[in-house]
């Protein structure tokens, strides 16, 4: 059985992924670096859709703090917009 990396390993990237970013930062990202950034932080950096389950107390903690922000993020990209809007009165 593989071994679950520490709580606070510090997510793979590839120079293609700080690109994408350092591109976001300007302004200047194109669409699929901006897919690129967007996943790389739902996936890799906050872990979403990972178990966060850890037996210790602090590292489940970690980790259920990382998939939080994930989960923030995929909200966000999901929510009905409209639905929010307050009818002008």
């Amino acid at each position: 059985m593989a071994k679950e990396p520490l709580p606070y390993s510090l997510p793979d990237y590839e120079p293609a992924d700080a690109t994408a970013f350092q591109a976001l930062q300007k302004g200047e990202a194109s669409e699929a670096q901006q897919k690129r950034a967007l996943d790389w932080i739902i996936n890799k950096a906050a872990g979403t859709y990972d178990m966060d389950y850890r037996q210790d107390a602090r590292d489940h903690a970690f980790v259920s703090g990382r998939r939080f922000v994930g989960l923030q993020v995929v909200k966000m990209l999901k929510l009905n917009v409209s639905k929010l809007m307050k009818p002008k009165e």
